[in-house]
């Protein structure tokens, strides 16, 4: 069976290959666009991905993954829906990409950390300046008349 995106897998990254056999389709009755047609149409798509139990993500990145995405998983395994196109064959197209990026965004590096710099002169004497304003305006609204 060919599928939606053309390819005998779900590319992720350039080395991660989700192999179709791992993802798991369930289709059901769309509540989005398509009139009657959608009382009849199985259009709605439910991709599913195991990926504690998947051997295509290699070990160091399936650690961040879980990590990353543990509200999102059950069991181990990430879901994601697609109902927003009138077709099953767009839906799915789309379930996969959706797919692909929430995995390619979990897998991602973690971003380097913030190299810690002092503030100028100018902005500390602008943020003591605004606290003396601020003091002055309270200063002014105390009662200090007998």
């Amino acid at each position: 069976m060919s599928t939606p995106g053309g390819g005998t897998g779900l590319r992720v990254t350039a080395r991660i290959l989700v192999p179709d056999a791992e993802l798991s389709e369930r289709f059901s009755r769309s509540s989005g666009p398509g009139g009657q047609g959608v009382n009849t149409a199985d259009s709605r798509v439910e991709l599913s991905f195991d990926l504690a139990g998947s051997p295509s993500v290699p070990d160091d990145l399936r650690s961040r993954m879980l990590e990353r995405l543990d509200d999102r998983l059950v069991g181990g395994v990430v879901t994601v829906a697609a109902s927003e196109h009138r077709t099953q064959l767009a839906n799915r197209r789309a379930a996969r990409e959706r797919l692909a990026g929430l995995l390619r965004d979990a897998a991602a590096a973690p971003p380097r950390p913030r190299r810690r710099t002092r503030p100028t002169r100018g902005s500390v004497e602008r943020r003591l300046a605004s606290k003396q304003r601020r003091s002055d305006v309270k200063r002014g609204r105390r009662g200090g008349w007998d």
